[in-house]
């Protein structure tokens, strides 16, 4: 069930979203133990957003042994929405240090919200 909203939606989702859409189908404890499993396996990411909340979004070519989906997000100050931009971002090579994830949260206002 959650991966079929992903594919439906093929944007990120606020937990919170994902709860509400699927509390009549399971709990909120199940859901959150299916996308961290779905985040494990390298299906979804995850990162933080302006409102403290977790987000997911799909992954594209990500696997169990590692995520490639190093890239900058963008959320909306006034409505909300969030984005996942396709630019890649190079991590830094960090001596004695290996980086297993970065996150990069853009916020401003949507073409939306700025009409």
């Amino acid at each position: 069930m959650l991966l079929g909203i992903f594919a439906e939606k093929n944007v990120a989702l606020s937990v919170v979203d994902l709860v509400e859409r699927l509390s009549e189908q399971m709990n909120k404890t199940t859901v959150y133990r299916i996308l961290e499993r779905l985040e494990e396996d390298g299906i979804v990411h995850s990162f933080i957003g302006l409102d403290g909340l977790k987000w997911y979004a799909p992954c594209k070519e990500c696997s169990h042994e590692h995520h490639v989906d190093a890239h900058p997000h963008t959320q909306c100050s006034e409505c909300g929405k969030v984005t996942c931009l396709e630019e890649e971002i190079e991590l830094p090579n960090v001596p004695g240090f290996e980086i297993s994830s970065a996150e990069l949260l853009l916020i401003g206002k949507c073409q939306n919200c700025l009409n």
